[in-house]
C-alpha cells in the first residue's frame, strides 16, 4: 500500500499535463500512488497521459464535472495513509512530500502539512508575488482571515481527515479550495514547511479566473463558515469580508488592462472600504485607488506608461 495518494484532476490540460506529471514522478519521496481524474476532456490530455509509462498511474475518465468533482472522486479511489492534490498546470519542487510528509511525521497533532508558493505564467516564467506564510497549530481564525494555503496543490493531508470533515463542497461556485482548508483547520491543527514547493500557475484562461464566480463562491463560503462561529469569530465578518474584497481587487487588476476589470476593482475596492473604513489610513489602498482611476479615464496604453511612469519615480 503507498504512503500517499496523489490526486491529478484534469481537464483539456495538454499544453501543461506532461510537465505536471513529471514533477510528481521526480519527487525524491518515491513511495506514492498517482490517480489521475480525466474530467471529459476533448483535447489530447488522455493520449498524453497514457504515453506516459509506470506502474504507479492510474488513469479514470467520466465525463466533465468540474475539478471538485474529479478530487473527491480521486479521494474515493485513494488508499494511502496521506493525500495530496496537484491541478493538472502547476508544479512542485522534487522535495514537496518528502519535507511535508516529514513534518506530519513530526507532529503527530497535525491533520495538514503546506508549503509556500510561488506563482508562474503560461510559458513558466516566475511571476512576483506568492504565499509565504508560518503560521502553525490553531490556525482557523486566521485561515477565515484569509486563504493563506495559496492553492489547491499545496496541503499534503491526512486521509483520515476527510472521514471527519467530507470531501469538497461542489455546490459552491468559488472559494472550494478555503473552504475544505476551513473545515480541515476546525478538527485539526496545521504545520508548515518554510520554502517555496508549489508554483502556482496563472493564466487569464484558468477557472479560477472567473472573478465574479470567484466573489460568489467566497460569499458562499463566508456565510456557510461563520453561520456556527462563535461570537468571538462571529464579530468578524466585517474585517473577514473586507480581506477576501481587498484581495478580489488585486485580483481583478492583475486580470487585465481594460476598463472591465478596472471598473470591476473599483467595486470590490468599495465593498471593502465600506466594510473597513481604516483600510484608507493605508498608502497602498491610495495607490490602488490611484491605478484605478488611471485605467477607468485613460487608453489602455497611456495608462500603461503613466503607471510605469509612477513606478519609477516611486523607486528613485
Amino acid at each position: 500500500m503507498p504512503t500517499i495518494s496523489v490526486i491529478i484532476p484534469a481537464y483539456n490540460a495538454e499544453k501543461t499535463i506532461q510537465e505536471t506529471i513529471e514533477s510528481v514522478l521526480k519527487q525524491t519521496f518515491q513511495d506514492f500512488e498517482l490517480i489521475i481524474i480525466n474530467d471529459g476532456s476533448t483535447d489530447a490530455t488522455l493520449e498524453i497521459i497514457s504515453s506516459i509509462k509506470d506502474s504507479r498511474i492510474q488513469v479514470f475518465s467520466f465525463p466533465n464535472s468540474g475539478a471538485q468533482k474529479s478530487r473527491n472522486r480521486g479521494i474515493e479511489q485513494a488508499v494511502g495513509e496521506y493525500v495530496a492534490f496537484i491541478d493538472a498546470d502547476d508544479l512542485w519542487t522534487p522535495d514537496k512530500l518528502e519535507r511535508q510528509l516529514k513534518a506530519l511525521e513530526e507532529n503527530p497533532e497535525a491533520g495538514v502539512a503546506y508549503s509556500w508558493t510561488d506563482y508562474i505564467d503560461e510559458s513558466g516564467n516566475c511571476l512576483p508575488g506568492g504565499h509565504h506564510f508560518k503560521f502553525t497549530n490553531q490556525v482557523y481564525e486566521r485561515l477565515l482571515l484569509g486563504d493563506f494555503i495559496g492553492s489547491g496543490s499545496n496541503p499534503l493531508i491526512r486521509k483520515e481527515a476527510f472521514s471527519q470533515v467530507g470531501n469538497f463542497d461542489e455546490s459552491l461556485l468559488g472559494g472550494q479550495d478555503w473552504e475544505m482548508w476551513l473545515r480541515l483547520a476546525s478538527k485539526y491543527q496545521f504545520t508548515v514547511v518554510t520554502a517555496t514547493q508549489v508554483l502556482y500557475r496563472q493564466s487569464a484562461h484558468s477557472w479560477s479566473a472567473n472573478l465574479e464566480r470567484q466573489e460568489k463562491g467566497y460569499n458562499q463560503v463566508i456565510e456557510k463558515s461563520l453561520a456556527n462561529a462563535p461570537e468571538s469569530i462571529q464579530n468578524r465578518r466585517s474585517q473577514i469580508i473586507a480581506n477576501r474584497y481587498k484581495f478580489l481587487t488585486f485580483d481583478a487588476l492583475e486580470s487585465g488592462d481594460n476598463r472591465k476589470y478596472s471598473f470591476m476593482a473599483a467595486r470590490f475596492l468599495w465593498i471593502a472600504i465600506k466594510n473597513q473604513p481604516d483600510l484608507l489610513t493605508n498608502q497602498v489602498i491610495w495607490l490602488v485607488i490611484l491605478k484605478i482611476f488611471i485605467r477607468i479615464l485613460l487608453p489602455p496604453q497611456l495608462a500603461g506608461l503613466f503607471i510605469n511612469s509612477l513606478k519609477k519615480s516611486k523607486q528613485q
